[in-house]
């Protein structure tokens, strides 16, 4: 029987909202359970979508959320905690798929997408990751008890509304002419967000998913380097990328990560020592060709230098 009703913890968020289109577009109908509905009212435009708001690190409120569906999805997730608020990797990352789980148990509901993260696991360099991979094994825990359990651990995902190219042209545009990188050797494989939603699509709709830990990425390698260089390419910034040491990268996520907001951190920076590559890529497995980012990247950042290019030439009129 195919499912009907689909959960999605983190409904709201950049894969979250590709999510919810993909899956209005097979016909699903879907409901985004989240701490705050009205940041993520755009989803509404989709009839068969539902906005409910509540916490979803309540059991009670958790549950009734999940009543009457027929499948969940988690995405949720942090780069960076903020224990004085009470978001912890630990809470967010790892208590959470296994509240999740056991709902799901409790409730009848026997499948369970579980977004993850390449190199997630007990051997991962930072506790972003590590937590990651407690979450993953309580998910895949519960399938001993009739969960059927898919989980993703794709590299970082890039789309229109990114918080990856598009934070690094942000952070180009403000920069000085030279811009120094922290970890410029680390090594990416950035994954379409469209292919890593259909996947999850593709997944919910065969049995034979279950059970399986699915590594995606794009189908090629690059050093943190090489995008950050071709962002400034791609969205119009002349800089000279200043390619730090690890001391010196190790510094900067030090300083940044004591701003309230910091774009780079000591786990950050751990993360990073790891590459988040693989050679067992399952988009193809999906039935997905893996998309190159050369032909989606400069849609959108390119479309931003224009605009503020048009804009320049606006604002020399106006004072000519």
């Amino acid at each position: 029987m195919k499912t009907q009703s689909i959960a999605i913890l983190g409904g709201g968020g950049f894969v979250g909202r590709h999510l919810v289109n993909e899956l209005s577009r097979r016909h699903y109908r879907t409901r985004v359970l989240t701490r705050r509905a009205a940041r993520h009212r755009e989803v509404l435009v989709y009839p068969e979508c539902e906005v409910v708001e509540l916490d979803v690190h309540d059991s009670a409120a958790l549950e009734s959320g999940l009543s009457g569906c027929d499948a969940a999805v988690n995405l949720v997730g942090i780069l960076n905690q903020r224990p004085r608020a009470g978001v912890t990797f630990e809470r967010v990352h790892a208590e959470l798929p296994a509240a999740l789980a056991e709902t799901c148990l409790k409730l009848g509901i026997n499948r369970l997408l579980h977004m993850s993260a390449l190199n997630a696991g007990p051997e991962g360099a930072s506790e972003y990751l590590k937590s990651k991979g407690r979450g993953e094994a309580a998910v895949h825990e519960a399938a001993s008890r009739g969960l059927q359990v898919t989980s993703f651990r794709p590299s970082v995902i890039y789309g229109v509304d990114d918080a990856f190219f598009n934070r690094f042209a942000n952070l180009l545009a403000m920069s000085p002419p030279i811009f120094p990188l922290a970890c410029p050797h680390a090594r990416l494989a950035p994954v379409y967000v469209e292919d890593v939603v259909k996947a999850m699509a593709n997944a919910l709709a065969d049995k034979r998913s279950a059970g399986q830990r699915y590594e995606l990425c794009g189908p090629r390698e690059y050093t943190l380097q090489d995008l950050v260089s071709y962002a400034a390419r791609v969205s119009g910034h002349r800089r000279w990328i200043l390619p730090l040491g690890d001391r010196a990268s190790y510094f900067q996520a030090r300083v940044l990560g004591h701003l309230p907001n910091p774009p780079f951190s000591i786990d950050n920076y751990l993360s990073l020592t790891q590459p988040s590559v693989t050679e067992h890529n399952a988009l193809p497995e999906l039935g997905i060709q893996p998309t190159s980012l050369e032909t989606i990247v400069p849609g959108y950042l390119g479309r931003a230098n224009r605009t503020g290019f048009y804009n320049s030439l606006r604002s020399s009129a106006r004072h000519g």
